[in-house]
């Protein structure tokens, strides 16, 4: 099978419960709820799409394109770690891509909208719901719901069985008021831990 990937960079990762852990990240081409096409963006599922994932390079095996994730890892490090995200990455990831990426000893997550079924087990899961896109996918390590989304309030997971529990503040015009909602709401519903998109201080992508 062939992969379609936008961009890989190796980063520090800015959220949740790795937050400031070094990792490649894969950004794959292409999601489910949004064509990335802003011609596009008022009659798709998702709105508020801040990540460009349109196109990219055209890997033909997952050998190749693990081989990619490997060569950004710095040279004799351990702690080899890789991130799948999109766009939406369960679109393309498949058993031989993770095979691959373990076999070059990385420990291999994945970021994913939820809607679409997972190929075999990773060795950490973050799921993202969207308001309007029905959950594939019933267990996460990390369960991350961008906040206030309308369609989408935190009380529709409670039998989500997820190890966090994250609400990121929505990003844009508004990201101060939706900071201050996002830290009210876990101040009085504790089992929610308020997220931040640390990388965008840092600088890093």
């Amino acid at each position: 099978m062939a992969y379609t990937i936008h961009e890989i960079f190796l980063t520090a990762q800015g959220e949740g419960v790795h937050l400031g852990r070094v990792a490649v990240f894969v950004r794959f081409a292409g999601c489910n709820l949004w064509s990335g096409r802003e011609a596009d963006r008022a009659s798709a599922v998702c709105r508020f799409c801040d990540t460009e994932f349109r196109g990219g390079t055209a890997f033909e095996t997952a050998g190749q394109l693990a081989q990619a994730v490997a060569a950004l890892w710095p040279e004799g490090e351990e702690e080899r770690f890789t991130v799948l995200t999109g766009g939406e990455p369960l679109l393309q990831v498949d058993t031989p891509l993770v095979a691959a990426l373990r076999h070059h000893g990385f420990r291999v997550g994945v970021e994913t909208n939820g809607t679409q079924a997972q190929p075999c087990a990773l060795d950490w899961v973050c799921v993202s719901p969207k308001a309007g896109a029905p959950l594939v996918v019933s267990r996460a390590d990390e369960l991350k719901l961008v906040y206030p989304q309308p369609g989408a309030s935190p009380e529709m997971f409670d039998g989500f069985e997820a190890g966090q529990r994250w609400l990121s503040p929505m990003d844009g015009p508004d990201l101060a008021a939706n900071i201050a909602l996002a830290a009210e709401y876990c101040l009085r519903h504790p089992r929610w831990r308020l997220n931040i998109q640390a990388h965008k201080v840092w600088g890093l992508r």
